[in-house]
């Protein structure tokens, strides 16, 4: 790999020729640039992709409510809380993989391998940016919580995942998509269907970090590193495309038994024809556009939150049945009878409890005509008689 200074400009720190956003190097100050390398604030598609199932989960719950104004304080929450743990998470990695780091041509310029910060630098900031994901950790609700610090052992496990299994990406799907978990605790819901719409994630973070580890398996292969695109060879493209499909079915399921079955089944074809771009893609390339295609996912994620909240926008039709029906019928007379032409005739509360509506109006008319009519019986005790 080779790098590049900023501008030309003698005495400016170097920035790696890999870097996706070098102007936001560039513009900050030479101690900075080593401290946002390390965050990979420059490389904003993991953000984005830890990000992104956050709201997954916040607007999967929403199919079944609709949307709430606290939500508007979740959204930027959440992407605070992405940013903090997102960098801290990569720290944690680059210090685990420091040696590992400094034979791998694409990282080999990493601040740590290329010295431009120390090991105890790195785990103070390391501690800074914890510092501010706890302060987004404590605004959650109490559920939300408990479900975001179960994610810590995934966390701090994930650099060694590497070297004792072949399926580190696996791993890497449990940690980045828990936050739907922390999503749907914190609209208040921990329910089977997120838990499959969970694994559809996991899923898919399989099928993506798979492509992007398509860009090192030389390297990988000459130190030892393991990896799914190493497992799968040749077919890494073909399995990575059914990782997407099995994704999709997993996510179509979910929002079927959440009460969503067209949104789910919309968004969950979208969603799929997303992935087969990508491996067609992949395949015209020869799997050089590896890092291109790795980065069109976070298209992929934001396709499914916008089909979960426009399905938390639109209100939930009524369900449609050949049968009739049951009709509802009042106990008691009536109030009041509907006649043509707006008349109405109503029922008189102060008539005896011995008569109807109708009764009364067919005695009065009876009384009206000199038609002589027997009073009703009152029951009661007979009337005692006087000495």
């Amino acid at each position: 790999m080779t790098e590049t200074d900023t501008h030309g400009k003698p005495g400016t720190r170097a920035i790696p020729a890999d870097s996706a956003l070098p102007g936001v190097l560039a513009i900050l100050p030479d101690w900075m640039q080593p401290y946002a390398m390390l965050a990979r604030l420059d490389r904003p598609v993991g953000i984005w992709l830890l990000y992104l199932p956050c709201l997954i989960g916040l607007a999967f719950v929403r199919m079944r409510t609709g949307l709430y104004l606290v939500d508007l304080f979740w959204v930027p929450l959440f992407l605070l809380g992405a940013v903090a743990m997102r960098g801290a998470g990569c720290t944690w990695n680059d210090i685990t993989d420091r040696d590992f780091d400094a034979q791998v041509a694409r990282t080999a310029l990493r601040p740590l391998p290329s010295g431009a910060v120390t090991l105890r630098e790195a785990f103070i900031f390391m501690g800074v940016q914890l510092a501010i994901g706890l302060a987004v950790w404590a605004c959650l609700p109490g559920d939300a919580k408990l479900v975001a610090l179960a994610a810590i052992p995934l966390v701090a496990a994930y650099p060694f995942m590497k070297r004792v299994t072949w399926w580190p990406q696996a791993w890497l799907g449990l940690t980045f998509n828990w936050g739907v978990l922390v999503g749907a605790a914190t609209a208040g819901s921990l329910s089977v269907p997120v838990f499959i719409l969970y694994a559809g994630l996991v899923l898919w973070t399989i099928a993506y970090d798979t492509i992007y580890a398509l860009q090192d398996r030389e390297d990988d292969a000459l130190i030892g590193v393991r990896s799914t695109a190493r497992l799968f060879g040749k077919r890494a493209v073909l399995v990575s495309f059914c990782f997407h499909m099995g994704a999709a079915a997993l996510v179509a399921l979910a929002a079927a038994i959440n009460g969503s079955v067209r949104a789910g089944a919309v968004t969950a074809l979208a969603f799929l024809a997303h992935g087969l771009w990508q491996a067609v893609r992949l395949k015209g390339s020869q799997e050089q556009d590896a890092l291109a295609v790795f980065k069109a996912n976070v298209w992929a994620g934001a396709i499914i939150v916008a089909g979960f909240t426009l399905a938390a926008m639109l209100p939930t039709p009524k369900p449609r049945t050949l049968f009739a029906e049951h009709e509802v019928v009042r106990a008691g007379p009536p109030e009041k009878l509907a006649l043509p032409f707006g008349l109405e005739l109503k029922r008189e509360h102060h008539m005896p409890r011995t008569q109807t509506w109708m009764a009364s109006d067919v005695l009065k008319a009876l009384d009206k005509a000199g038609v002589p009519v027997a009073e009703p019986e009152v029951e009661g005790p007979a009337p005692q008689e006087s000495e």
